[in-house]
């Protein structure tokens, strides 16, 4: 008789880890497979450094096929076409099946480049989202630097990661003033947010005063409640929103380089499936991770549904942090353990939120327990020590990537890295 079949869906930074653990869990009582659509994973939250060459993207890059053959975990890179719940399979790219038992979603997202005319790498900015968009944008940052001029940064209406939009800001300003050009760059921080540090968690300590004395320390402006109507080449379209819905104040932006954050939605694979996904295309999940209309489907990271914090004039979404991933990934592992066992899952992620954002020469760290509002810890803070800490944490997640271990990295982080080690996390 086969044993059950669990197949991860993605290998970023949830789905990796979750394979690893769910390997660990269920080890001789299941087979896990992972699907993704390339054989590499990246250190995503890297990506700021690729784009002013203050890291090459081979470094931030694990080959999977060989680790997940050490850790006895199925592998394919073919890509995947389309879920079919009903039917318990995914159909992949090139026209195959495969069938599963347990299902875990940890696709991450579409990004929503076209939901804005001229937006995106393909257009007329560049991204971070990705370590190959990353890349482009360090080729275009070498181009921009012999001829400097105005940027703008930040993140689009929708959008719902922040942080990277603040450390690319004040990132590109280090790396301005070390070429010696700053005096040369306006800059003009665009988003989506109510108040600068508002983050998509209405703030967490005072990341509204860090950041907004960041960046005014740094001469750059901002402009928050920001509608981007559209991009031109070299020219962002901007729409302040006041607190009614209406336009307060309509801004054109000249620009020699703009990187915005794009809103997120679901990947085509899932979206659109009755009962699976809600209209953006993320997947719905109850307190334990499992879609309440397919019972043997989890899903973990940034393709989960979550609502807003609370009303904004501009619509803004929620982050899931990597703390909250891995919260998710190790409630997930633990409730398909007791699913083979044939009991009930019990098991809830805790969603609490640890962020380092880089600045280059210094940065912002911040703990919320949990991430949504109200919270029992709300802390926050700056220094050189962050940009430190970041170095190391890179390295070490890295590490245990490529050696395939399970333990909790972002714990460690929270317990070392900041060196708060009374917390119960």
């Amino acid at each position: 008789m086969s044993l059950p079949k669990i197949v991860v869906l993605g290998a970023g930074l949830g789905g990796t880890i979750a394979s690893y653990e769910i390997r660990d869990a269920v080890k001789g009582k299941a087979e896990v497979m992972v699907v993704c659509d390339q054989e590499n994973y990246w250190f995503v939250p890297s990506n700021p450094w690729v784009a002013v060459r203050w890291r090459e993207p081979e470094a931030i890059r694990v080959h999977l096929p060989p680790v997940m053959k050490r850790k006895g975990i199925g592998f394919t890179a073919v890509g995947a076409r389309r879920v079919h719940p009903l039917e318990n399979r995914i159909e992949l790219n090139d026209g195959s099946f495969v069938d599963y038992d347990y299902l875990v979603i940890a696709t991450g997202p579409k990004l929503a480049f076209d939901e804005i005319e001229g937006f995106g790498p393909e257009a007329n900015t560049v991204s971070i989202c990705t370590t190959g968009h990353a890349s482009a944008a360090a080729e275009a940052f070498d181009r921009f630097c012999e001829n400097p001029g105005p940027i703008v940064v930040g993140a689009a209406q929708g959008a719902s990661c922040y942080g990277p939009a603040y450390e690319f800001a004040l990132i590109l300003d280090t790396e301005l003033r070390r070429r010696k050009i700053r005096d040369r760059v306006p800059m003009t921080f665009v988003t989506a947010e109510p108040y600068i540090g508002h983050l998509g968690l209405d703030g967490v300590g005072d990341t509204k005063g860090l950041l907004e004395s960041e960046l005014r320390d740094r001469h750059i402006k901002w402009i928050t409640n920001a509608r981007v109507a559209k991009f031109e080449p070299g020219k962002a379209h901007v729409e302040e929103v006041a607190a009614d819905g209406s336009v307060k104040a309509s801004h054109d932006l000249a620009f020699g380089y703009a990187m915005l954050l794009p809103a997120f939605r679901g990947v085509d694979a899932v979206f659109g499936i009755d009962g699976l996904t809600n209209p953006r295309g993320f997947i719905l999940a109850d307190k334990h991770q499992r879609n309440p209309a397919f019972a043997n489907i989890y899903s973990l990271g940034v393709c989960v549904a979550i609502p807003p914090v609370g009303p904004t004039p501009v619509p803004v979404g929620v982050p899931k942090t990597g703390f909250m991933i891995e919260s998710m990934v190790a409630a997930i592992a633990e409730n398909l353990k007791l699913e083979l066992a044939g009991q009930p899952p019990v098991h809830e992620a805790t969603w609490n939120a640890v962020c380092l954002a880089d600045f280059g020469d210094g940065g912002v760290a911040f703990v919320a327990q949990p991430q949504i509002p109200p919270r029992n810890l709300n802390w926050s803070a700056s220094g050189k020590w962050v940009h430190l800490a970041k170095i190391g944490f890179e390295k070490y997640f890295l590490r245990k990537v490529r050696k395939g271990e399970s333990e909790p990295f972002y714990e460690k982080l929270a317990m070392h890295a900041l060196g708060i080690r009374k917390l119960r996390f």
